[in-house]
């Protein structure tokens, strides 16, 4: 359990403060709630390319990282699916400054039009170089969009297409700030040698007199549920065939996600897992196999994935990956596997426990989830799934009419031909 102190400012930002004076160090991160759900067909990748502006400088700041550095501080950000995360690490004595920086940058941001076309050249290129040039970059650009039909998941957190990014207008961009740089739709964790007092403090003072957004959240679209397996091929040069295989399994928040993650980590966790051993050991079908479950708010995926030896393709990997599923399902779960991934999700939980930054972190995603506690309990839950119920799920959830395969095949796959 990680202790915390848990304020909500008249504005509706949500503070929550972790002491430990264990070293003289403290970080700050704060998750906005939007990511690429919130964004519609033809504007997509804004969340992402949020992230980038808000580094681009603000009324009193005209350069963020400069002013860190000079206090000895650091930052970064990613954004997903449902979140944008920014988190700063500097001695505590310099927390202030973090209050400051994310401040002004929440209530003045720059939007000046050379901010806004510098950071979209660089997305552009970030676009063309980690999805378009890279072997096999846009495969998740391809599977969601097999997958999702209504749902705004149906594209990457960078956008669909290069195309979309171009387009913003500065209207766009003004709009989106407005709307989701707000106090009311962020959480704010503060972490390390620093009292709760100070902080709140220090959050009245910076980010109290912020107004909240008035705007309206927009209506996300339902997913409605798949009655028919789907198949995409996909030719590239690439050196080898990539089979990827998704179900569709429930949110974050819901019933059955706990027992698909675990489903997961039997099958595809480290070197003991069932597909290492079965697929990649004992076959010369694949150089590679894993398992995996998009832990997003809304309902998600498990997805399989695995690369090919040379001249093998991925329909004929695909058959070998159903038959050992297929038997995963068939076969009861020993109790000593359930012990083995049990271990191992402990284990997780305590390396994420040693560092302040992961801390502070959890505590961030669970508030937005909707409680810090959720954790916790969401770990205590895990614990106590059963064999049967890891089954129950796999058999639900693991059938062809709610599975989506994408062929990812070299040109000079012989299939070709």
């Amino acid at each position: 359990m990680i202790n915390y102190e848990h304020f909500i400012l008249d504005n509706g930002l949500h503070l929550l403060v972790h002491e430990d004076h264990s070293s003289k160090m403290a970080v700050s991160n704060i998750i906005y709630k939007v990511g690429s759900r919130n964004e519609i067909a033809g504007k997509t990748g804004l969340a992402h390319y949020f992230e980038h502006l808000m580094f681009g400088g603000s009324k009193n700041v005209p350069s963020f990282d400069g002013a860190l550095e000079r206090v000895g501080g650091e930052c970064n950000a990613f954004t997903n699916t449902d979140i944008t995360n920014y988190f700063i690490t500097l001695p505590a004595t310099n927390i202030e400054t973090a209050f400051w920086l994310e401040s002004d940058r929440m209530l003045q941001l720059n939007l000046s039009k050379k901010t806004i076309e510098t950071q979209r050249k660089v997305v552009i290129e970030e676009f063309k170089q980690r999805y378009l040039n890279q072997p096999y970059g846009d495969a998740m650009h391809l599977l969601r969009k097999l997958c999702y039909k209504s749902h705004p998941y149906q594209w990457p957190t960078i956008g669909a297409e290069i195309a979309d990014i171009e387009g913003f207008t500065e209207k766009d961009i003004r709009s989106f700030y407005q709307q989701h740089y707000a106090p009311n739709n962020a959480i704010l964790v503060v972490a390390g040698d620093v009292d709760s007092e100070d902080i709140l403090e220090m959050a009245k003072k910076w980010f109290g007199p912020i107004p909240p957004s008035g705007k309206k959240a927009k209506t996300i679209p339902v997913e409605c549920a798949q009655q028919a397996k789907r198949a995409q091929t996909h030719f590239a040069d690439v050196p080898t065939d990539t089979l990827y295989k998704a179900y569709h399994v429930p949110g974050r928040l819901q019933e059955g996600y706990l027992e698909c993650d675990l489903i997961t980590d039997i099958l595809g966790f480290g070197r003991s897992s069932l597909l290492e051993q079965k697929l990649v050991k004992n076959t010369d079908v694949f150089a590679s196999c894993n398992a995996y479950v998009l832990g997003s708010i809304d309902p998600g995926l498990m997805i399989f994935t695995g690369k090919m030896e040379k001249g093998k393709t991925a329909e004929e990997a695909e058959k070998i990956l159903d038959e050992v599923v297929q038997e995963f399902i068939e076969t009861p779960i020993s109790s000593e596997t359930l012990e083995k991934v049990k271990n191992q999700a402990e284990a997780m939980k305590t390396y994420e426990s040693i560092q302040l930054m992961n801390r502070a972190m959890n505590l961030a995603y669970y508030t937005q989830l909707g409680s810090p506690d959720l954790y916790q309990i969401e770990y205590d839950k895990k614990t106590k799934i059963t064999a049967d119920q890891i089954t129950a799920a796999a058999k639900k959830f693991i059938c062809e009419e709610n599975a989506s395969v994408l062929y990812y095949k070299s040109n000079n796959s012989e299939s070709q031909a």
